[in-house]
């Protein structure tokens, strides 16, 4: 039986993105942003996982869940990363 809503984005691993993604989920300096971004495409690579299950495990929006799984097939780890801010760059503390 065909689950209502969206469809959601098949995510393919390649070799090395899982070992990369579990890092970054548990690595104590990445930014909470960073891990829970990880976390949401981990969990979801299953595709056994509803969006909304996955939201209420990890304690988010399923909004948020369908961006960055959608972010992360599209450019794959670059998708998660923080982009560019405009404006000024934060001047240095040695300056």
């Amino acid at each position: 039986m065909a689950r209502p809503g969206r469809p959601t984005v098949k995510i393919i691993w390649r070799a090395e993105e899982r070992a990369i993604l579990e890092r970054w989920a548990r690595r104590h300096s990445s930014s909470q942003s960073l891990a829970l971004r990880s976390k949401i495409v981990l969990a979801s690579a299953t595709g056994q996982a509803a969006q909304a299950e996955i939201a209420a495990e990890l304690g988010c929006n399923a909004v948020t869940v369908g961006k960055w799984r959608n972010s992360f097939a599209a450019d794959r780890l670059d998708g998660l990363v923080d982009a560019l801010r405009p404006g000024r760059l934060a001047r240095s503390e040695t300056m």
